[in-house]
């Protein structure tokens, strides 16, 4: 189906006009980096004038957001924690297997975002804005995974003593992405060995 079907046909060419910029610009960062990539660059490879950009998506900053934005609502991208997510653990049978479907998320979703969440990173050291961007995404990755240690709770699975929070905080540090970028890209474990590590400290650290 065309790019905003059923919109009137201006709609429909201004919402084409950010997907290009949005491709261009994700094509451009993951492959020289953020801090090598100008508004200019990305108004050469996606044809459109500088303003353009401004106008169909916003600063620097926000481009890198909606370039994310995509990837995670690809036809085939991993269900959110505070949409789908949320609702298989909650028809889960066991709390082994919430902590089965918590792991192959993780992996799932750290393998598909890990180029640009890169580029995420690197950016926000030298960007104040990109800097508060991912702060935000971490705090609503944590929220979302409070949501997973309160179903676990109620389960009878959560750990006695370990509070919904710290249930939350475990789940974030071990799925963070930064443990995949270093145990899959960087050490060269496999994706499957780095879900069964997963399934393993989850249940370890939270059961």
């Amino acid at each position: 189906m065309a790019i905003g079907a059923g919109l009137p046909r201006r709609a429909q060419q201004a919402l084409a006009t950010r997907e290009d910029i949005v491709s261009s610009a994700g094509r451009l960062m993951l492959g020289r980096g953020y801090v090598a990539v100008s508004i200019g660059d990305i108004a050469t490879d996606a044809n459109v004038a500088v303003q353009t950009i401004y106008n169909s998506v916003g600063t620097k900053a926000e481009v890198l957001a909606a370039i994310l934005e995509r990837v995670a609502e690809q036809a085939d991208a991993p269900d959110l924690v505070s949409a789908s997510m949320r609702h298989k653990i909650e028809e889960a049978r066991n709390p082994s297997e919430i902590i089965r479907i918590l792991a192959a998320w993780c992996q799932v979703v750290n393998e598909r975002t890990a180029g640009i969440l890169r580029v995420v990173t690197e950016a926000a050291v030298i960007d104040p804005d990109v800097a508060e961007f991912a702060r935000r995404q971490d705090v609503t990755r944590l929220r979302g995974y409070g949501e997973v240690a309160t179903v676990l709770r109620v389960r009878r699975g959560l750990r006695t003593g370990l509070s919904d929070h710290e249930g939350a905080a475990a789940i974030w540090a071990i799925g963070h992405p930064q443990v995949y970028r270093t145990l899959v890209l960087e050490v060269g474990w496999s994706v499957e060995s780095y879900r069964e590590w997963l399934e393993k400290t989850f249940h370890g650290a939270l059961v």
